[in-house]
């Protein structure tokens, strides 16, 4: 069902939410007012013109053995509502059917976990009427954005993603142009499997070419380039499958000649087709296979008779037919493209969002007819003055929609000029030209895709101006020619490409790659653009290689750039290796988006948690703003850990920042087993023949043991063990033997080198007091890392860390939601999930100075996690601190402690989000580092 959204100006929607808040400021029943309130809302401020089309109040949700029924659900945008009368806390809990308290958040989650995967909400919202909280299902451990019903009027488009759909045109063209790279890669395998030899470079060379020729032909027939409509299909289909590959290859050869140049006595039906130019159809012949029946067919029926490519989005449709014919991704699986939204991410604050304001300004200004025009044509020029420049620009979907971008507002400007008349004082009107636009490419074949997919955007835009002026323009030949290098980004000199001192915009979104999965030549590249003797270079990630030539390749000019990065540049060391290496080159960050998912694929998504990183050097100096979870930020500074604070970067510290305990890691053993008791009935057995033993078995924890409360598993620990008892206990010497013998035999040379101290761990560190233990890796979907407070007698992998000799206070501290907001900005990341370390996120933490009574606080609150835990003694950390089935009575345990923690650093009631909090801390470390 089709729900018609009117679109308001900003002003109508500030006087629409006015009047909604006048009418509401009084009524907040959550059984007579739940579904007025909501419909209410829906139509009169966000223009749903039949509201009850785009709601379903009380939707059911089958639970295991019955039927609830949730307030509210939105199913084109995945929104559930949870709604409460006017009295109830938001923050609190209250008492379910089963007894259990949970806050209405939490209500919706029980929802939400029930419900069918495709229905899932992306979004909750919670409501009392005097308050609506959004919860972003996205980054569950995130605090919710709160919107007061009376600020409406000035945050109503806090709430526009309720009704954001989408585009109806842009959801169309994705379709079509999903649809058009599987048909191509119909054609593909089929014709891949005629060649002799399919897998031969020069092979596939000319498979791809073919397809790209094709796609052009499909495009060109049904955009009506080729004279009329089916051209192309027309002259084919007189050829059986015999004479195809023949008959295709004439035509190629006709569309690469201007028609002085051509026979003049060719067969009419290929003297009717134009001259292309361009290159495409250039160069050596390419080797064509025969064609079977199949091929003719999906050419013919599936390719051409069946399917329009006129309005395909080249945008995206450039991405998938890259990835669906590039063997790389093609093993990879599915068809990758970027979303026009998230391209949207990067271009509108690039330059966008300024462009439009400025034309909108033109257009509001009360002036005559000739001045208008006037500053029409010169923001025209304006517009075909700007350059661009993607250094990673695989097909060229950046490149692309941004010259789709400028050409809307070009012809938006063309048609104001013209005013309705049918003709138009310029021979061309087009400014906006293709060769504004230049891009690096490391694949011979992508850079062929990228100007393709140029050329059809040119030219359905120049469809649309013909549109607007009522007469023809022509496409074909070309005369526009296209920027696409083929190039390694890191090696070149962008300024061979275009010279700084010409360009406006770098953007672009280069390779993901993190430094463990670095190739040896793309570890070569980053040693070329940092130098050999920088530091840090060995943890970057290979995206820092474009934040660093960006950088050099913009000093002393105005040029202002926006990558899409992994998240992780802007976490952990990384922060320290990169940005403090930009700052002192002068870069500042004026724009940013903190962490999102970045959905790159199309049949089989690939979520990567991404940044984008607006900067420059030179230029006016643009308003900061950070972009998060729907809110836009003004700032004053951004840091590189996207925060509104100092230029602070936390380096790698020896010791605690306040003097707090050391954090140690586990212990390695290195033993070939010889130190392992691998079951409680291992250790009985062996107890039961050397009793001697048992002060020195201890238990013996790796860090899926220690979440997941597995089976126990104990290790002999030798440490403080006299050499007489080593001697004379036959178990305790057997076993040290076979760790000597274990390593003795070692093909390492490290390993070698520790059998003359067999009685001793790699590693030795071990706990002697009670102490706690934190897991290193955790993950991302947690609020809190399941860190325990541990009795004196284990043994801990170095996939853990412990504080030995630890207290309740600074247990109470660490495992606080101010410490967890901490650790979620500076520490790294292993994929998606919390890489914990104890040199950057525990050193360089700063701890409150606290009164006696505080102190004593924070124990007691430290202590109430720890017995509502072991009221779960059944239940694993990882059950416990699993969001979807985290005991209500430690929730409300830890947001006590988290209450009592941020009282300590005078941060309660002051406070809105844990971006805050951290920049507060931030300033706090940069007291203590002075």
């Amino acid at each position: 069902m089709t729900v018609n959204i009117k679109k308001l100006t900003e002003k109508e929607q500030k006087k629409a939410a006015g009047e909604f808040v006048d009418r509401w400021k009084d009524r907040s029943d959550e059984k007579k007012d739940t579904q007025s309130f909501w419909l209410d809302l829906l139509q009169t401020v966000y223009g749903v013109e039949v509201p009850t089309e785009f709601i379903n109040f009380e939707k059911t949700v089958q639970f295991e053995n019955s039927k609830k029924f949730a307030d509210g659900y939105i199913g084109k945008t995945r929104i559930l509502i949870e709604q409460k009368s006017g009295n109830i806390d938001l923050s609190k809990g209250e008492p379910q059917s089963d007894g259990v308290y949970l806050r209405p958040d939490q209500q919706a989650r029980r929802y939400a976990n029930n419900m069918p995967v495709d229905e899932r909400p992306k979004y909750i919202i919670t409501s009392n009427f005097k308050e609506i909280w959004i919860y972003d299902e996205n980054r569950p451990h995130s605090d919710p954005e709160k919107i007061l019903l009376k600020d409406l009027p000035k945050e109503y488009y806090r709430l526009q993603f309720m009704v954001d759909t989408g585009n109806a045109h842009i959801k169309k063209e994705m379709e079509l142009s999903i649809k058009a790279g599987e048909i191509i890669g119909e054609i593909y395998n089929a014709i891949r499997e005629q060649y002799e030899n399919p897998d031969d470079g020069e092979t596939l060379k000319s498979l791809n070419k073919l397809c790209v020729r094709l796609v052009f032909c499909f495009y060109a027939e049904d955009a009506g380039l080729f004279g009329k409509k089916s051209a192309f299909h027309d002259y084919l289909v007189r050829y059986d499958v015999d004479d195809f590959r023949g008959a295709l290859k004439e035509l190629f050869a006709v569309l690469n000649q201007k028609p002085e140049e051509r026979d003049k006595y060719l067969k009419p039906e290929l003297a009717a087709f134009p001259y292309v130019n361009g290159g495409l159809f250039d160069g050596e012949d390419i080797e064509i296979p025969h064609f079977t029946e199949e091929i003719r067919n999906l050419i013919l029926e599936k390719a051409s008779d069946d399917f329009n490519w006129s309005e395909i989005s080249p945008t995206i449709f450039g991405a998938v037919f890259e990835s669906t014919l590039n063997p790389e991704t093609r093993r990879k699986g599915g068809m990758h493209y970027t979303s026009i939204e998230n391209i949207h991410k990067v271009i509108d604050p690039l330059f966008y969002d300024d462009l439009c304001k400025e034309f909108e300004k033109i257009k509001n200004k009360k002036q005559g007819v000739t001045t208008r025009n006037k500053e029409l044509d010169e923001f025209r020029d304006k517009l075909a003055s700007l350059k661009f420049l993607d250094p990673a620009c695989g097909s060229g979907n950046f490149l692309t929609e941004t010259y789709l971008s400028l050409r809307r507002l070009e012809n938006e400007a063309i048609q104001l000029m013209q005013g309705g008349k049918t003709s138009f004082g310029f021979l061309n009107p087009i400014k906006v030209q293709i060769n504004q636009f230049y891009g690096i490419e490391i694949n011979d074949f992508a850079v062929t895709v990228a100007k393709t997919a140029l050329w059809i955007a040119e030219s359905q835009m120049m469809q649309e101006t013909e549109k607007i002026m009522g007469q023809n323009l022509e496409f074909l030949p070309l005369k526009t020619y296209t920027n696409i290098v083929e190039g390694n980004a890191l090696r070149i000199d962008w300024n061979d490409v275009v010279s700084a001192s010409e360009l406006n915009y770098i953007m672009g979104n280069p390779p993901f790659v993190g430094q463990k999965l670095q190739t040896l030549s793309q570890k070569s590249d980053l040693s070329f653009v940092f130098g050999d003797k920088y530091k840090g270079l060995k943890m970057l990630d290979y995206v820092a290689g474009w934040y660093k030539k960006a950088t050099d390749y913009m000093q002393n000019t105005s040029v202002y750039s926006a990558l899409v990065s992994t998240n992780s540049i802007c976490q952990g060391e990384s922060v320290g290796d990169l940005w403090s290496s930009l700052f002192s080159d002068g870069v500042h960050i004026n724009f940013a988006y903190r962490t999102f998912r970045w959905d790159s694929e199309a049949t089989l998504k690939a979520h990567v948690h991404c940044v984008i990183v607006g900067f420059s050097i030179g230029g006016e100096l643009k308003r900061k703003t950070i972009y998060d979870n729907n809110k836009k930020i003004k700032v004053k500074n951004i840091n590189g850990y996207l925060l509104d604070a100092p230029n602070v970067v936390v380096f790698r510290r020896g010791k605690q920042i306040s003097g707090a305990p050391d954090m140690t890691k586990g212990a390695q053993l290195i033993d070939g087993g010889g130190f392992m008791l691998n079951s409680e009935e291992e250790r009985l057995e062996f107890l039961q023949k050397y009793p001697e033993a048992e002060p020195y078995v201890y238990r013996y924890y790796n860090a899926k043991d220690f979440l997941n409360d597995s089976s126990a598993k104990y290790c002999l620990y030798l440490k403080h063990c006299p050499p007489q008892l080593i001697k004379s206990c036959r178990g305790i010497y057997e076993r040290v033997k076979t760790v000597y013998e274990y390593r003795a035999n070692s093909s390492a040379e490290t390993t070698r080198m520790l059998k003359d101290r067999p009685s001793q761990f790699f590693q030795s560190q071990v706990p002697e007091s009670q102490s706690i233990v934190v897991p290193v890796v955790s993950s991302e979907n947690r609020k809190y890392i399941p860190m325990c407070f541990m009795p004196q007698g284990n043994v801990y992998t170095n996939a853990l860390f412990y504080v030995d000799n630890a207290d309740l206070y600074l247990f109470g501290i660490l495992t606080s939601n101010v410490h967890m907001a901490w650790m979620r900005v500076v520490c790294g990341r292993l994929k998606s999930d919390y890489r914990y370390s104890n040199d950057i996120v525990y050193n360089n933490f700063p701890l409150p100075k606290l009164s006696a009574k505080q102190r004593e606080k924070i124990e007691k609150t430290a202590q109430g996690v720890l017995d509502v835990r072991a009221k779960y003694s059944n239940s694993s950390l990882a059950d416990l601190y699993d969001p979807a089935t985290m005991p209500p009575e430690l929730t409300k345990a830890h947001q006590l402690n988290d209450r009592a923690v941020m009282e300590a650093y005078g941060f309660w009631g002051k406070l809105n989000s844990e971006s805050e909090c951290v920049a507060e801390l931030m300033k706090m470390y940069q007291e203590l580092a002075k």
